[in-house]
């Protein structure tokens, strides 16, 4: 097992257990709704890094590119789940409307939430985009093993 598919498989991992936790934290929250959805980006982003994890040997990308997907997949996970917990901590609703109505944080957590939201979707555009052109063509030498 390479280093990289480790990894992956231990901070989904972390990051599912850290999903479970923030559940307890929900009736504390400023926005419980908020805190529903970070409980669930925790477990959902956790599961998705440990199916990637399982699945990297698989991946045809260079070194650079491998590189470029890996961090922007944790990237993208933790930041998700970090920016959505901070919105239900600071009762933003700049970026949720539904879940956070009637809802609205302080200026600089608006927009400390929103710019952390908008990096995790362009992030994850990215990682998703190498995941998809990496899986495509096909397996590298020597991690065609079934």
């Amino acid at each position: 097992m390479n280093n990289r598919t480790q990894a992956l498989l231990a901070f989904g991992a972390l990051l599912f257990f850290l999903g479970l936790l923030s559940g307890f934290a929900i009736p504390a929250l400023t926005n419980p709704r908020m805190g529903v959805s970070s409980h669930l980006e925790g477990l959902m982003n956790g599961t998705f890094l440990m199916v990637v994890g399982l699945a990297w040997r698989h991946l045809n990308l260079s070194d650079r590119w491998g590189a470029l997907a890996y961090w922007a997949l944790l990237y993208g996970a933790y930041a998700n789940w970090i920016f959505v917990q901070l919105a239900a901590i600071f009762g933003t609703a700049a970026m949720a409307p539904i879940a956070g109505a009637g809802q609205q944080g302080q200026v600089w957590q608006e927009v400390l939430v929103t710019g952390g939201l908008l990096s995790v979707g362009l992030v994850m555009v990215v990682a998703g985009a190498l995941l998809v052109w990496g899986f495509f063509r096909g397996p590298t030498a020597g991690n065609d093993i079934a």
